[in-house]
């Protein structure tokens, strides 16, 4: 394979199928291909690029997730009759630190999902099924599945912790013994500890020795998602997503730098739980959204510059880094006292000082610690060589070096003079149609623009190199000797500065935790101008929301709008008020026809509660929101016949997680339950799922249904529920002509949705203009008609069909006297009926009773004859 087709498979292989990796070598020696020459030289996983970070290519080619994978192992103890406890620890491959946790979780592992979706994990390593189905280690996997994790089975022993206090004493900062901090009191996570530093060999490489830190990961501390809620919100972007807007990532990532990317993939997957911290985060946005100067400079001028500093520190950690890479920290370094400059310059005091507290003072300090490895660059580098893509120590440096330098600039004069001669001979302007470069393949030559190379032809003085896309390649027999000993000089050059550079690179490498630190406090400023660059430029600016403290307060949007659908081509949203309050419409019942709007309705309202809580402005006119502790979903059909789930078993699968997980301060999201199994079934269940919302879990929710019979659950819980509907207008499309008859009266009514919701209930289905619209047959059309009209008896139950008599069980069509008269004479007969069989001394069977009903009804024929006992008697 070609090295770009190798790059390709690895990304293919690692990132979109979640596959391992081996590559294996021939031995240096020998050269043959039987068994004994191959050995294996690297290994990777999706959670474990280290091996291959090198031959993936640049961090721009690489996909977000790429970028920043997580690895995490986990441990559980389920015994029977007892709480469910998870351990856990993770580690990011460009950030030397382990995270641990410890939870007790329920029977569906909420969340341990929670978790993996919060920290963006990649690869999951479980405890080897040791022959026998351990039913709790399945739902791990289950999950893993689920959210698109690789899962690596290790052997039990792994887990083990006997050596684990002696492990983390070497690897941690912390010159403490590990044994002495807190986090190792977490049994389980130890366990998965020891599993995780095994698998990554990180005891192999002494230079991770006093590197690492360990810190606890709080589950509560940040809203908790599902892999349904992933989903239904579009929140990172799927593999068929075209536009960027099509995901809420993709519409937010205005972010200039790598590292600032990455950390809105994690902002986004961590709303934050905690008031103070998202006013603060608001509060910047703010600031950014308001100084329209500060934040384009930010973006044009400084962000866009910044390479991926957590990339650079590893590569000086591994001992890979060159002359280049300090070079490119210099470069950064340089830009600090700008950033810091334009920080200073905003003149209104509310942002002053959040700005200041979050970045001018950080960034200050970190601008003084890399004062002396500027210092350190500019004495030592050659920085006008920079100028040619030349990274070299000054001459000045050293006598050899200096001997050395003189002879280049003399060849390099020479090669001047022969640019000149050659453009006189060619007649071509030098530097305009005639360049001088240094080729990656070629060294040093001249190009000719394609419209001008054809003067070189038939000339045999010209020698032609390559013809590429900017241009023709050529050389002269004298440029020819003058490259080769310019080469050779440089070769000598490079030889002898050798020393000076690791001496360099050495001392640049002691600022890795400078620069890890300048990383965050960089992406934290990079996805905060992203957030000011989203909210200015939407096609209706969004809006800074009120939000309300934990457990109290009610949401309520004006004008709201789905974020990533307004941005789609051609598309004129209308906006739509939300109102979910405390005690009065904490529950709404949304029904509609097809294509109305409302999942769209419901999933926006999920999508600007999110990212109220990331700090980020919404797309509304006016918002004030509650804080949510988990936003559940359960939108949309999707079989999993190869892993033997239909699309109802899926359904009751997400619905269950959803009654286990939800607490009074959730917001839960249903669209279109119970659709997979029989209608009966399917409106029961509804119910059922519904009053138990609104009963016990008591939170906010919203349900998109076509059972309209579900809207009575706002007549029985008045002070909960509350029935809307999207608002669609049905037409005769006759254009005042009068139809010759039903059939075509039938064809010629169209449906026009005005996707408004408003209160109350829709009252008919749409499922039938929705066959028009993609062109059923006519007859099929008109055959569906005809038996909704004989099923549907919802409106009421009288309905008269084609000039039939109505039902017989129906007593409407009785006077109020007829109906009193019938219900009094009923009356008087159950009250002789109860007073027979409950005399005392009676013991009657059911079948006695019956009889003696039966008995009293013959005996009194004014009760036989009145119409209205006879209607009943039909039933």
């Amino acid at each position: 394979m070609s090295v770009t087709v190798f790059r390709n498979f690895l990304r293919e292989a690692l990132f979109r199928l979640n596959k391992r990796v081996e590559i294996w070598a021939t031995a240096a020696t020998g050269g043959g291909r039987g068994t004994g020459s191959w050995k294996l030289a690297k290994q990777a996983s999706p959670g474990n690029l280290q091996d291959v970070e090198e031959e993936l290519g640049s961090v721009g080619a690489l996909s977000l997730d790429a970028a920043a994978p997580i690895i995490l192992a986990v441990k559980i103890s389920a015994k029977a009759g007892e709480a469910r406890h998870v351990g856990v620890c993770f580690a990011d491959a460009s950030v030397r630190e382990l995270g641990v946790s410890e939870f007790l979780d329920n029977d569906v592992y909420s969340n341990f999902e929670s978790l993996v979706i919060q920290l963006g994990v990649k690869e999951c390593l479980v405890q080897m099924d040791a022959g026998r189905k351990d039913v709790e280690l399945a739902k791990i996997r289950a999950i893993a599945d689920s959210c698109g994790i690789a899962v690596s089975e290790r052997p039990a022993g792994d887990f083990g912790v006997k050596d684990i206090d002696q492990d983390l004493t070497r690897l941690l900062r912390d010159e403490r013994s590990a044994g002495t901090l807190p986090q190792t009191e977490l049994k389980l996570a130890m366990g998965a500890a020891a599993a995780l530093i095994k698998y990554l060999g990180v005891m192999t490489d002494a230079s991770n020795f006093g590197q690492y830190q360990l810190y606890q990961h709080d589950l509560s501390q940040f809203m908790k998602l599902d892999a349904s809620a992933l989903r239904a919100l579009n929140l990172m972007p799927g593999p068929r997503d075209g536009s960027k807007s099509m995901s809420l990532f993709g519409l937010l990532n205005h972010c200039k730098t790598p590292v600032g990317s990455r950390l809105l993939a994690q902002w986004l997957k961590q709303p934050l739980m905690d008031r103070a911290e998202i006013e603060k985060r608001q509060q910047l946005v703010e600031a950014f959204v308001v100084d329209t100067e500060l934040r384009q400079t930010m973006q044009e001028e400084h962000l866009r510059s910044i390479p991926d500093l957590y990339r650079l520190a590893k590569r000086f950690q591994r001992k890979q880094a060159t002359l280049e890479d300090v070079v490119r920290v210099y470069q950064v370094a340089i830009r600090l006292p700008g950033i810091v400059a334009s920080l200073e310059n905003v003149m209104d005091e509310q942002y002053q000082t959040p700005l200041e507290k979050e970045y001018t003072l950080k960034l200050r300090g970190f601008s003084d610690s890399l004062a002396k490895l500027e210092e350190m660059v500019e004495t030592t580098v050659d920085l006008d060589a920079l100028e040619n893509h030349e990274f070299i120590i000054k001459p000045e440096f050293d006598e050899s070096l200096r001997i050395i330098r003189k002879k280049l600039d003399k060849l390099r004069h020479d090669m001047n003079v022969e640019h000149r001669r050659v453009g006189r001979d060619l007649d071509q302007e030098v530097e305009k149609k005639l360049f001088m470069e240094n080729h990656r393949v070629h060294g040093w030559c001249f190009r000719l623009t394609r419209n001008e190379a054809g003067c070189i032809r038939n000339k045999r003085e010209y020698q032609e190199c390559s013809t590429q896309k900017n241009g023709v390649y050529f050389t002269t027999s004298t440029m020819q000797a003058l490259r080769r000993e310019h080469d050779q000089l440089s070769s000598n050059y490079n030889r002898t500065q050798t020393g000076l550079v690791s001496e360099v690179v050495n001392v640049a490498a002691s600022y890795c935790p400078v620069l890890e630190q300048l990383a965050g406090v960089l992406a934290h400023l990079d996805v905060v101008v992203s957030f000011a660059h989203a909210a200015v430029h939407a096609p209706t600016p969004y809006v800074r929301p009120k939000m309300h403290p934990r457990g109290t307060g009610n949401t309520i949007l004006k004008e709201a709008r789905h974020p990533c659908m307004e941005m789609q081509d051609d598309i004129s949203f209308i906006t739509n008020d939300v109102s979910l309050i405390r005690d009065e419409s904490s529950f709404l019942i949304i029904t509609g026809p097809n294509m109305g709007g409302k999942s769209t309705y419901i999933r926006q309202i999920g999508v600007i509660a999110l990212m109220a809580q990331t700090g980020s402005f919404v797309p509304c006119s006016e918002a004030e929101l509650t804080i949510f502790d988990c936003i559940l979903a359960r939108v949309g059909a999707s079989d999993s016949q190869l892993k033997g789930v239909s699309t109802f078993m899926a359904e009751m699968l997400e619905t269950s997680n959803i009654l286990k997980s939800a607490t009074s301060e959730s917001l839960i999201i249903i669209d279109e339950l119970g659709r997979g199994t029989s209608t009966y079934d399917g409106f029961g269940l509804a119910w059922a799922i519904s009053e138990h919302i609104v009963t016990e879990i008591r939170c906010f929710g919203l349900f998109a249904t076509h059972f309209h019979e579900l809207t009575a659950l706002a007549d029985r819980y008045p002070k909960s529920a509350k029935n809307l509907h999207v608002v669609a207008f049905i037409g005769d499309g006759t254009d005042g002509q009068q139809p010759k008859d039903d059939a075509q009266d039938a064809k010629r009514n169209q449906v026009t949705l005005l996707y408004r919701v408003e209160p109350g209930i829709c009252d008919q289905s749409f499922g039938i203009h929705v066959a028009e619209l993609v062109r059923f047959p006519e007859k099929v059309v008109n055959m569906a008609r005809q038996k909704a009209d004989e099923l549907e008896d919802f409106t009421s139950a009288g309905t008269q069909g084609d000039g039939e008599e109505p039902a017989p069980s129906s007593i409407d069509k009785y006077s109020q006297e007829e109906v009193e008269e019938g219900s009094a004479l009923l009356k008087e007969m159950l009250l002789k009926w109860k007073a027979t069989v409950e005399s005392p001394g009676t013991n009657l069977t059911v079948e006695e009773k019956r009889q003696i009903m039966r008995d009293l009804v013959k005996s009194d024929p004014k009760l036989q004859a009145n119409k209205v006992f006879q209607s009943i008697k039909a039933l």
